[in-house]
């Protein structure tokens, strides 16, 4: 019998990057305010790729070891 074992962080990167995609896309709920083509999804989508490129940066620095 396979059993799958989720921790912590596991759940915690997978609600992150379903977060992710719904931001980027623009997902609402029904009866919600649009705001996918407004300035503020602009700056969050701005700030949302600052963050993965200074994650990428830090995890390239951290598998070279320098």
């Amino acid at each position: 019998m396979l059993s799958v074992v989720m921790d912590w962080l596991t759940v915690l990167v997978i609600v992150v990057l379903i977060a992710g995609v719904a931001a980027v896309t623009g997902i609402k709920p029904k009866g919600t305010r649009h705001v996918a083509r407004t300035r503020l999804m602009g700056g969050a989508r701005l700030a949302l790729l600052a963050i993965i490129i200074l994650f990428a940066y830090l995890a390239f620095r951290a598998r070279s070891g320098t």
